[in-house]
């Protein structure tokens, strides 16, 4: 079974750092792009970063860049997302998609996970 599950959100204070986890079971990461999307209510739905198949090209939204980090390690399968000095307007669902290369048009990805919550708040 195809799956992308993540995992490393929850409640956190302003300035505080996660990192997410986006696991692949049923296939490999290693043949697919992965990018992070997020979903907050009355939002509209924003990719945040992506990084290539080999992990040398990665792309961030104005609204996180100097402050997340994606990174990959095909050895575990596994893509993650650092973020540093959160902040209430990243609270939001994240979740990862994969898809050979990096694309902005979510529907465009062919797996998805259900998302993991994270929430910024004092």
């Amino acid at each position: 079974q195809v799956q992308l599950v993540e995992s490393g959100g929850g409640l956190v204070q302003p300035g505080g750092s996660l990192r997410l986890s986006c696991a692949a079971s049923g296939f490999t990461l290693e043949g697919y792009a992965i990018g992070w999307f997020r979903r907050a209510p009355e939002k509209e739905r924003e990719r945040v970063s992506c990084i290539s198949r080999s992990g040398g090209t990665t792309y961030y939204a104005d609204s996180v860049k100097g402050r997340f980090t994606i990174s990959r390690d095909n050895a575990k399968n596994t893509v993650y997302l650092q973020m540093n000095s959160l902040k209430p307007e990243d609270t939001a669902v994240y979740y990862c998609a994969a898809r050979p290369s990096c694309s902005g048009v979510e529907v465009s990805y062919n797996f998805r996970g259900q998302g993991t919550q994270v929430t910024v708040s004092s």
